[in-house]
């Protein structure tokens, strides 16, 4: 079985938020639909299902076209984009403190 990330266990697992996860990951880098579906690990049914609300919520925006493929990446100037991107870091953060602790504990005992 396939562990999720602390934000897909965290927002909840729906096809929107895999999305959201894999591109979070990736930042600035940009990816055509079939390579976000695979990567997510969503269908690319499912995906074209959502499609439209990631861009009518700019959450998504092209980026170039590469022979008839079009990429896009995450809009990271769409102001709740920001806003997830703390909410992922403090994730991350709030982890790392705990193994952290977990280790001290560890090693003290």
């Amino acid at each position: 079985m396939e562990k999720k990330s602390l934000f897909i266990e965290f927002m909840g697992d729906s096809p929107t938020i895999k999305i959201m996860d894999y591109l979070l990951t990736m930042g600035e880098l940009d990816f055509s639909i079939t390579d976000m579906a695979e990567n997510a690990g969503i269908g690319r049914a499912t995906l074209y299902r959502i499609w439209d609300n990631l861009i009518k919520y700019k959450i998504i925006i092209p980026t170039r076209i590469i022979g008839k493929a079009k990429l896009f990446k995450l809009n990271t100037e769409n102001e709740k984009i920001k806003k997830l991107m703390e909410i992922d870091d403090m994730l991350i953060l709030e982890s790392l403190r705990k193994k952290a602790e977990e280790q001290n504990i560890k090693m003290t005992a």
